[in-house]
């Protein structure tokens, strides 16, 4: 049987972001720390980016069947060499990725520097790992690049270091902290 269809974005992220409403509303009104002011901002601002990136990385999801299903195997779609096809399309993967660099030690200020790069290297490999079983699984079409594993971690470097510059001067320091679920803990290192 030849078929085609799309899931559209709008019908698995808006769901998505409708229970992320539901829970900080629950949240803000049994008055659970760090979800109220500043810190529910910082997890509102979190859940449309994350929700941005999802929509950038995973839809619209086609799926297609029979004679419209790609044939090309898999492993194709994998460019496992570093660097190789490196131009300037690895920019947008570079500036998607710094704001999760920024938000991150916000959101948990325990991480360092260290954790918050290999947060973000893991949250990168999970995207290409998904695109791929999609692809697997739907023959949709989208390559799995190590370019782009290198260009987001790069991207949550910089949105770190971004961060660590924003917080050396006093306003922007007492903003930060007004919006970071506890301050007290940020680790700078």
């Amino acid at each position: 049987m030849d078929f085609q269809t799309q899931i559209p974005t709008a019908a698995v992220l808006g769901p998505a972001l409708a229970v992320v409403a539901l829970v900080a509303v629950v949240r803000y009104h049994r008055n659970v720390p760090g979800w109220r002011g500043g810190p529910l901002a910082l997890r509102i601002i979190t859940a449309l980016y994350a929700t941005a990136v999802a929509s950038l990385t995973f839809f619209p999801l086609w799926i297609y069947g029979g004679d419209y299903r790609n044939q090309a195997e898999w492993i194709g779609q994998i460019q496992p060499i570093p660097l190789l096809m490196a131009d300037i399309s690895m920019a947008p993967n570079v500036i998607m990725f710094m704001p999760l660099g920024f938000l991150l030690p916000l959101l948990l200020p325990r991480l360092n520097r260290g954790r918050t790069v290999l947060t973000c290297a893991l949250v990168s490999l999970g995207i290409e790992v998904i695109q791929l079983l999609q692809y697997i699984a739907f023959a949709h079409g989208r390559a799995v690049d190590v370019n782009d594993l290198i260009a987001n971690t790069l991207g949550g470097l910089l949105g770190y270091a971004i961060l660590r510059a924003a917080h050396r001067t006093a306003a922007t320091r007492t903003v930060l902290d007004k919006v970071s679920p506890s301050p007290e803990t940020v680790t700078w290192s």
